[in-house]
């Protein structure tokens, strides 16, 4: 009896797992898709980063479902329980990243009549890469049960932050040498604003990754750079 309710919950955490590498999956080509829309200003992309997040949304749903029942059924406890509370926590940061690559498509459709500025998007690209490298670096320390790459990503926030903050400063530059630049570099701000949420989350799913292994938190205070840029997402979302 004890061989097969081990083997069940084994199934269940399995099943979990799956469930997170297919979110996982769905958020890296959402970020992909939706830096590759804006740099290109291709309307059609961004649509298709927005209509995918529905999926997003499901699987969220599915991991809460099975988390729930499976605490139900198996009545987890220590490290057992830490696996199925980590998945939740991860769940719950992978579905925002969905949002915000989500927001970064919707601005895109909003710049097709903007004045362009080529330096802006390609710092924009780089930090967006950025991003997606910390993301994928995460949930490769999920799948691994890896503390120490989980750790290191942790501390590569700040690298995000400050490419965030000297994106909004030479944006504040253009605006004022050239009025027509100004709704350009702001829908821009709004599309930094998001990716640098984005690894805001990565940095989440790092500490969740890091409890999950070592059961206790990272001690240390969160790295984080000069906040000088405005606080704000896409607005209605």
């Amino acid at each position: 009896m004890i061989d097969h309710t081990t083997r069940a919950f084994d199934a269940d955490l399995h099943s979990l797992a799956l469930k997170i590498a297919e979110m996982s999956r769905l958020d890296e080509t959402q970020i992909r898709q939706s830096i590759e829309a804006l740099v290109k200003r291709d309307v059609e992309l961004a649509r298709a980063v927005i209509a995918a997040s529905g999926r997003v949304d499901a699987l969220q749903r599915e991991i809460e479902e099975k988390a729930i029942v499976t605490i139900a059924r198996r009545q987890p406890m220590a490290i057992d329980l830490r696996e199925i509370v980590g998945a939740l926590r991860i769940c719950n940061d992978l579905e925002k990243i969905g949002d915000l690559a989500e927001n970064v498509a919707k601005e895109v459709i909003l710049l097709t009549d903007a004045f362009l500025i080529d330096e802006v998007i390609l710092q924009l690209q780089r930090m967006g890469r950025l991003v997606l490298d910390q993301l994928t670096r995460v949930l490769q320390s999920y799948e691994r049960r890896d503390a120490a790459e989980a750790l290191e990503v942790w501390r590569n926030d700040l690298e995000v932050d400050s490419l965030n903050n000297s994106l909004f400063r030479e944006s504040l530059t253009y605006m004022m040498e050239n009025p027509r630049n100004i709704t350009f570099c702001t829908h821009l701000l709004f599309c930094a604003k998001n990716i640098e949420r984005i690894g805001d989350h990565a940095t989440n799913i790092a500490e969740t990754v890091f409890y999950m292994i070592e059961g206790q938190q990272i001690l240390d205070k969160r790295p984080k750079g000069d906040m000088t840029t405005f606080a704000t997402t896409v607005p209605g979302n």
